[in-house]
C-alpha cells in the first residue's frame, strides 16, 4: 500500500511518518505541505491512502478531499487535525478515519490496523525494546557517551534533536520522536511537540499565557514551555 502525507508542520509530519514506518508496511510515496502540489502529484501517480491535515495552505484539506472524491480511483482519506469540530464534515466526505493531534501511538496503530497494514513483527520488536542508561550523541564532530539521567531537556530541530545537559549541548541525528524511545517514561515527559523535559530537573513551574506553564530548570538558564494540549497530563505527573 502506498501513501502520501499532507501536513505543513514539519514536526507533526515527522512524527506521523515515524509511526507509519515503525508499525506498518505502508510505503510513503511522498510528503507535501500544501494541497496544490498534491493534485499535481496525483495526476501522474496512484496512491492508496492520504494522511491529510485539514489546515494546509493554498488549498485546504476539506476542499482537497472534495476534489479527490471525484477521482475515478480515489484513495482512502485519513484526516489529521487538532480540531474536533471538523469531524462531522470529514465523515460526510466519506473519510476512512479521523485522527486528532497530538498523536498517540495507540490511535495511530488503530488506524494502521484498520487499513490492514500493521506489521506485527515491527510492533512486537518496538514493545520489546530495552532502554539503556547511556546514549551516544554528537558534539564537535565527535561521538560522546552520556548518562541519560544527565539530560535536562531535548529540543526538536529539523530532522535532528538537540540534547541539553548542565554544561553542554549535544546533537542526536534521530528525530525527537525516535529519541524519545530511549528515555525513561517515569522521568521524561514530552511537554510540547518539540520539547521533552526531565521532570527531576524542574526548579519552578510558572503560570503562563493561555493557561500554560513556563518551566525553569535547575542549574541552567534555559526555559521551556508546556503546550496547552499537554497541560492536563503534566499537572497529573507533577501533582498540581
Amino acid at each position: 500500500m502506498k501513501a502520501i502525507i499532507v501536513e505543513d508542520e514539519f514536526p507533526a509530519r515527522e512524527e506521523l511518518k515515524y509511526f507509519i514506518n515503525s508499525f506498518s508496511n505502508i510505503e510513503i510515496a511522498s510528503e507535501f505541505d500544501n494541497g496544490v502540489d498534491v493534485l499535481k502529484f496525483m495526476q501522474k501517480n496512484k496512491i492508496d491512502v492520504i494522511f491529510l491535515d485539514i489546515n494546509i495552505p493554498m488549498f485546504d484539506g476539506m476542499l482537497l478531499a472534495k476534489t479527490i472524491n471525484q477521482f475515478k480511483d480515489k484513495p482512502k482519506i485519513v484526516f489529521i487535525t487538532a480540531y474536533k469540530e471538523h469531524a462531522v464534515d470529514a465523515f460526510e466526505l466519506d473519510a476512512f478515519d479521523y485522527i486528532l493531534k497530538p498523536y498517540s501511538e495507540e490511535r495511530i496503530v488503530s488506524t494502521l490496523n484498520k487499513l490492514g497494514q500493521i506489521d506485527s513483527i515491527k510492533l512486537e520488536n518496538e514493545n520489546k525494546q530495552v532502554k539503556s542508561s547511556n546514549v551516544t550523541l554528537w558534539k564537535d564532530n565527535k561521538l560522546v557517551v552520556i548518562n541519560i539521567d544527565d539530560i535536562y531537556y531535548c529540543e526538536a530541530r529539523e530532522r535532528e534533536t538537540l540534547i541539553y545537559t548542565k554544561e553542554h549541548e549535544y546533537i542526536s541525528k534521530k528525530s525527537i520522536i525516535e529519541f524519545e524511545k530511549k528515555l525513561s517514561s517515569d522521568k521524561f515527559f514530552k511537554i510540547h511537540r518539540s520539547y521533552i523535559v526531565n521532570t527531576t530537573k524542574i526548579k519552578e513551574i510558572i503560570p503562563w499565557f493561555n493557561s500554560t506553564y513556563k518551566l525553569k530548570l535547575n542549574d541552567i538558564n534555559n526555559e521551556v514551555y508546556v503546550s496547552r494540549s499537554k497541560i492536563k497530563e503534566f499537572r497529573k505527573i507533577m501533582n498540581i
